[in-house]
């Protein structure tokens, strides 16, 4: 679950390249009260609260498919964003992944060893980028509400972005395809 999280974050905020593995989006109108930080696309993820007139990375939009995704079954992630600076060796993601009101995974990631999960590689040059990545969940993910946060830092310590998602995963949940 730890790596299609942080493939997940990785593609959104770095879609500037940022995934989060094992995150599975929710419908929930309760993911965030401000829908001004809503990151733009069919996905759960919204800016942290705060000023991001100075982020180095710009997520665009982020879509998921199947949205929610489904334990076991393929996750295809396309995110789009600019990256205003580069994005050097040492750059890494903060990320807490709490089910309910328990901490899952509380962790630092090294964002330029994740970048290659999505085929980057450091130094990721300014400019706009385009992410497609297929992740396959495990089947064995547990039901619940997941909450998810990642900061991304450059690697003077510079913020990059921050990025959150509330996910509710249910017991059988079918897609609209499955239905057909």
């Amino acid at each position: 679950m730890k790596v299609s999280i942080a493939l997940v974050y990785l593609s959104a905020c770095l879609a500037p390249a940022a995934a989060l593995p094992g995150v599975l989006p929710s419908t929930s109108s309760d993911v965030l009260a401000n829908t001004g930080l809503k990151i733009p696309g069919d996905s759960p993820l919204n800016l942290c609260t705060g000023d991001h007139s100075k982020d180095i990375v710009v997520v665009d939009r982020v879509d998921l498919s199947p949205n929610p995704p489904s334990p076991g079954r393929a996750l295809v992630i396309k995110a789009s964003g600019t990256v205003k600076k580069t994005i050097e060796k040492g750059a890494y993601i903060n990320v807490v992944v709490k089910l309910g009101l328990i901490t899952l995974i509380n962790k630092k990631l090294d964002l330029c060893e994740q970048l290659g999960n999505v085929n980057l590689q450091c130094p990721v040059q300014p400019g706009k980028l385009d992410i497609t990545k297929s992740v396959d969940l495990p089947g064995a993910i547990p039901p619940g509400k997941y909450n998810v946060r990642a900061d991304a830092y450059n690697a003077n310590g510079e913020k990059m972005t921050c990025l959150t998602a509330t996910l509710e995963l249910k017991i059988g949940r079918a897609t609209v395809e499955e239905l057909k």
